[in-house]
This record gives structure tokens, sequence and C-alpha cells, in this order.
């Protein structure tokens, strides 16, 4: 395999031709390729200077001369885990892109839950014509979210301007956002569990975070409360979750993401009371400005890179996002 001896920007981003544009024109004449995922060759990867697209563990073994990782992700748990990336690689995230699609994922579950329109689907398709009772108004609920980064301010701007009572926790207590009502750290967890309605979850994938959300914490919430969960799957444990929805401690729960993905067929929670699955789809690329979104930072990220400018977007890997 003969090294190159030019730069390469390696893009594997499904980018729009006119996205690919601006980020050739970002590359002031250096060699930018475009590769679909499944084109791409260990020498591409072993050749780039520069990868845009969250690679596979196993592929960036490869990446010998790569000098920055810019995912097309904001979690970037996976890329922070020891001997993945070298030290000396700087890796950025793309923070801010999802806000919109996965924020609105989360203000429909919500909406959703509080009206009942999971149970009346159901009937629709047993043909039953069925008054499921009382349904929660947005006024005035307690809403608890769990991880006040951009898509969750977003989501928290909405349900207040609802009329919802926000609870933010977030790792460092400080000045509180205007999105929010009240702020806490997580050692308040139980207690603001207790009073919550909807407990909306947009956490990073840490180890800090790894099952926060287990037994005790569904035993702390209301019986009649649901739980949204649009950050990383790993934040709530699975078997503590069928448990809690078989026992009635929840009144139901929406999960666009799970700590086995795909689920597999044969998994409980497929068949666990009041569970609404979607298939980690509230982000990804389902709506055009998020790949608008990602095209901008990934171009202004490679303007600064080639100009040696600090670059937005870093990931912290300690913090793992």
């Amino acid at each position: 395999m003969s090294e190159s001896t030019g730069r390469k920007i390696l893009v594997k981003i499904p980018f729009t031709e006119e996205q690919k544009k601006k980020i050739s024109a970002a590359a002031d004449g250096v060699e930018v390729i475009y590769k679909k995922a499944e084109e791409l060759t260990e020498q591409d990867v072993a050749e780039a200077e520069v990868i845009m697209g969250n690679l596979p563990k196993e592929k960036i073994q490869a990446a010998r001369n790569l000098k920055w990782l810019q995912l097309n992700s904001a979690g970037a748990d996976l890329y922070c885990q020891p001997g993945v990336l070298k030290d000396s690689v700087a890796l950025t995230n793309a923070s801010g892109a999802y806000d919109i699609s996965v924020s609105e994922y989360m203000i429909s579950a919500t909406l959703a839950l509080m009206k009942k329109l999971y149970p009346y689907h159901v009937n629709q398709q047993n043909h039953q014509w069925k008054d499921e009772g009382g349904v929660m108004a947005a006024q005035g609920a307690c809403i608890l979210v769990l991880g006040l980064g951009n898509i969750g301010l977003r989501y928290a701007r909405v349900m207040k301007a609802m009329g919802s009572y926000i609870i933010g926790i977030r790792r460092h207590a400080g000045t509180v956002p205007e999105e929010v009502d009240e702020l806490h750290t997580m050692a308040d967890l139980e207690e603001c569990l207790k009073r919550a309605d909807i407990v909306a979850a947009v956490l990073p994938g840490t180890p800090q975070t790894l099952h926060l959300l287990g037994r005790e914490q569904f035993a702390a919430m209301k019986r009649s409360a649901y739980l949204i969960n649009a950050g990383r799957g790993n934040s709530v444990d699975p078997d503590a979750l069928y448990d809690a929805l078989e026992q009635g401690e929840i009144a139901g729960a929406v999960l666009d993401v799970m700590e086995q993905e795909p689920l597999p067929a044969d998994h409980r929670l497929w068949n666990a009371q009041n569970l609404y699955l979607t298939p980690h789809v509230a982000g990804g690329f389902h709506i055009p400005v998020t790949l608008d979104l990602i095209a901008e930072i990934c171009a202004d990220n490679l303007k600064r890179y080639l100009a040696g400018e600090a670059l937005t977007h870093v990931v912290n890997r300690e913090l793992g996002y």
C-alpha cells in the first residue's frame, strides 16, 4: 500500500451536491474525496488527514495519517473510549445540528403521551370506540428535563411556552437558563423525580449516566408519570423499566434509543405495557435542515483547520461530549 504524498480530506457524510460545494470551497484546493460508507476502502481511511463522518471502531484503526475527525453526530462517547483514537487526533462533533429534529420528536412524544394518542391508536387497530378517560394538559404540567444541552434547552423552551413548569438537571449548578423554572444537579435527582409528570431524558453517554434511571428512580416517580428518552439508550436500565411498566410504577414511556441496538426481536421490551418504541430516528438525517447544519459546521471547521485556527465543537474526551 503506497503512502499518499498529498493532503486528503475524506468525507463519508451523505451531503447533497450543494453541500459538497460548501465543503470543497472551504478546502481551498486541498483534495476532498467523497465516499459512501459502503464504498470506503482501507486505503481511503489510511491516506486521510481529515475524516468527516462517523467511522466504525474497526475502520478507524487503519487511519494512521489522521489528524482530525469531524463527527456527523452530536454523541461522541464511542470515540472517547481509550485506544479508539490517538491522543494527537482532534475530535469534533456536530452538536447543534440535531436540536430541531430531536426536540420536535420529544415535543411530539410528550403531547402524544399527555393526550393518550398511543392507546387510542391501539383502540383503532382493535376497532374499539372507547373513551380512555382523563388526559394531561401541558399547561401546569411539571416536566423534568435531564440534560440541558442544546436539545434539552430547545425542548424546555417550547414546553415552557405551552405553560409547563420546567425543572432542569445538569452536571453543574450555575445561572438558571431562561428556558427552565428551576435548576438542579444530579444530587437532587430523586426529589425532582417525585414531582415530575414527564421525565424527558436527553443525556450524553458517559460512565456517570449509565443506568441513571433504574429501579430506585422509577420507584420514586409518580405512578401517573411518563418517561421519554431521546439521549443515550444506556441511561435507562431496560430490565428495571420493563418491571416498572408491568407493575404500574409509571404510566408509560417513549424510547427512541435502546441500550442494545437494534433491539433484538425476542427482547421483552417489545411486549412491555404502555411502552412505545422508535428505532433511533429522532435524529439522523430525517429532515433536510439537519444535513444543512452539519455541512455548515464541517465547512466552518475545515476553514479553521486549514488556517491553523482553533476548531469549534471540540469534544472533551474525559466527559465524553
